[in-house]
């Protein structure tokens, strides 16, 4: 051990603070950080109408009547080619024709946001307004779906609106045509014929957050992979030695236990597993038991929260064995800044910018919040989005393991080993270095 008087002087903040390679790594790593963030999350939620594109909305035409005197069509037939031939809408609404009980299933699996239904009287009820034998305004239905997300249910709901007016004067144009002779009751009936009605198309229960549940239920899965992942990652290390403990003044440096790159990484993955298993019980404790979240199927919602969380901790110890010291941050960018702009749980995929369209086809977060979705909201139903997110959850642990343990297995065939000298004033034993 050296003496004191041999030791260098300690040095000040102030005298280290002028050495510029001190400042030059954080600054330039923290402003991409923050640069890269900002343009992430704010460029696929600033503009959500400005880049709509096909968002999928049903249009479902009931009507059973006869058409009206030198007419070939009904007017429910009339009704939705006038909405889906809108120009105004542009691409931005894809109108899906389907019957109801086609609709009521695209509803009940999250396949679309909304759904404008014309009914089965519709044709009947504006000849009687037209005959003056009616005094209120046939209805169409404009059904909501929260269940896909809050935001998407509410920009259909709009289109559908806007689409209903548009179609109805259009309609009154040609009523008001045949109708000289009405009375001015009649015709101001006749020039506007079409109420709208809204309603929920698919109900969710009322602790479900408006549809968001899913959204923040899935972050905490992601979180808790990341956050359980990179804890095992690092106390593992100082256990073994390869790095510091420091506990408020107490800084140590236990010894180097001789373990290669290889089997580090297995037993890491080995108590991420095992650490998941409570992670997960306690926040499905928290979320449901406690705050009392709306959730059914509960053996399935923890058994795939579990494998969920689970492959997002093996994907970040396979990151960190791969990337060392940035691994953490690598992780940060593939599960978290890069994952949550393209999930499409609050701001639908068909309402972002087409990059962030092109992220959601392979975001762990998108099909694990599809999965989710599925559980909590549509009956867990395999095309509601479970089958995605179960094979999101399959890929994502395969490329783990993968990746992982050939990366560490090409850095032992090349002696790169993380044995580390034990610091000269430990005055412990040093354990012999292994090949």
């Amino acid at each position: 051990m050296s003496s004191p008087a041999s030791r260098p002087p300690r040095q000040r903040a102030l005298a280290l603070a002028r050495h510029a390679n001190l400042w030059l790594a954080p600054a330039v790593l923290a402003s991409l950080v923050t640069l890269l963030l900002s343009l992430l999350y704010m460029g696929g939620t600033v503009d959500p109408v400005g880049s709509l594109h096909r968002l999928p909305i049903a249009l479902v035409d009931e009507d059973q009547g006869n058409p009206l005197p030198g007419q070939r069509e009904t007017l429910g037939k009339q009704f939705t080619d006038a909405v889906a031939a809108s120009k105004e809408n542009g691409d931005t609404v894809d109108w899906r024709r389907l019957d109801r009980a086609g609709a009521d299933d695209a509803l009940s699996t999250g396949a679309v946001y909304g759904a404008l239904v014309v009914p089965k009287e519709f044709t009947a009820s504006v000849a009687a307004l037209a005959a003056e034998q009616a005094r209120s305004r046939p209805v169409i239905s404009v059904l909501t779906n929260p269940a896909a997300g809050s935001l998407g249910s509410s920009l259909a709901a709009q289109f559908n609106e806007r689409a209903a007016r548009e179609a109805s004067r259009h309609i009154g144009e040609q009523l008001l045509a045949g109708a000289s002779g009405a009375d001015s009751t009649t015709r101001l009936l006749l020039a506007d014929p079409v109420d709208v009605a809204t309603a929920v198309g698919h109900p969710i229960g009322a602790h479900s957050g408006l549809g968001l549940t899913a959204f923040y239920y899935t972050l905490l899965l992601v979180l808790a992979g990341f956050i359980g992942a990179t804890i095992v990652h690092t106390l593992t290390d100082t256990s073994l030695g390869y790095a510091d403990v420091e506990l408020g003044p107490l800084h140590t440096r236990r010894p180097t236990v001789p373990v290669d790159r290889s089997q580090t990484l297995a037993l890491k993955m080995l108590i991420t597993a095992g650490v998941s298993v409570v992670t997960t019980t306690l926040l499905m404790v928290a979320t449901v038991a406690i705050i009392g979240m709306d959730a059914s199927h509960l053996p399935m919602l923890w058994l795939f929260s579990y494998c969920a969380t689970l492959s997002v901790g093996l994907g970040v110890q396979a990151i960190n064995a791969a990337f060392g010291s940035i691994g953490q941050l690598v992780s940060m960018f593939v599960f978290i800044a890069l994952a949550l702009p393209s999930s499409g749980a609050t701001v639908p995929l068909q309402a972002t910018p087409g990059f962030y369209r092109f992220l959601g086809a392979f975001s762990p977060m998108r099909q694990l919040s599809s999965g989710v979705r599925s559980i909590l909201y549509f009956d867990a139903q395999a095309d509601a989005g479970l089958a995605r997110g179960w094979t999101m959850i399959a890929i994502g642990t395969v490329a783990a393991l993968v990746f992982g343990f050939a990366m560490t297995r090409y850095y032992d065939s090349r002696g790169l080993h993380r044995m580390t000298p034990q610091p000269e004033d430990t005055g412990g034993p040093r354990p012999a270095p292994t090949a």
